[in-house]
């Protein structure tokens, strides 16, 4: 029988071993490749699109190697897909971070800043990036959402937030100030904007529901 494999797609962005070490602990006998290279990547199993990080940075990385097409193809052949933070944001159409950037458009939809005079319902002013841990609304069903409770809270940091087009797309919600689209999903991709590997015991049943999931939506 053939191991089970993940890829973490490496563009050199952001410490992956915390991930690699949680999949590690909830993956069983999983083979794990932080890579960058196309066919270790197709040829996973299931991939992990993370980021941190300035989208500019970025997506000048991922373009320089390619790994735009790659993600698009795993998307396309139907292989389960975790885009976590910037890799989200990777996702959409355009951000506004760095002058405005253009992204990969997989998922129709921008990324706002925040503001620098960020506040809350009650006028207080709230600090950007938004850092720490923020409760998940789950707005539709899904089999990531496996033992974990609504409103079960995730570890954030970043200054700029996703709004999709598509409103059947959003399956998780946050609010910091605003409501924003913490977590979206279509067919075999699921993007968030926090990370489950920082994310205590709620992240870790996130990340082993993925690696138990077969790619389709339904629960």
């Amino acid at each position: 029988m053939t191991t089970p494999s993940v890829a973490v797609i490496d563009y050199g962005m952001g410490n992956l071993h915390s991930v690699a070490s949680a999949l590690a602990k909830v993956g069983g006998d999983v083979e794990i490749r932080v890579t960058d290279e196309r066919a270790q990547i197709i040829s996973a199993d299931r991939i992990i699109f993370p980021g941190v990080g300035a989208i500019r940075d970025c997506m000048g990385e991922i373009r320089r190697l390619k790994l735009d097409e790659v993600v698009n193809h795993c998307i396309d052949a139907g292989k389960p897909v975790l885009a976590v933070c910037v890799g989200m944001q990777a996702l959409m159409t355009r951000s506004e971070e760095n002058g405005g950037v253009d992204c990969f458009d997989t998922i129709a939809g921008q990324v706002r800043f925040f503001g620098e005079n960020h506040k809350d319902a009650d006028g207080n002013k709230l600090k950007v990036p938004h850092m720490g841990w923020n409760n998940v609304v789950q707005k539709k069903a899904h089999p990531l959402w496996k033992d974990i409770a609504d409103g079960s809270r995730f570890y954030f940091v970043h200054s700029y937030f996703v709004q999709a087009e598509d409103e059947s797309l959003v399956t998780g919600t946050s609010d910091y100030g605003r409501e924003f689209h913490s977590v979206l999903s279509r067919d075999n991709v699921f993007a968030a904007q926090f990370h489950p590997e920082k994310s205590g015991e709620a992240g870790l049943q996130l990340l082993k529901n993925f690696l138990d999931w077969d790619g389709k939506p339904s629960p």
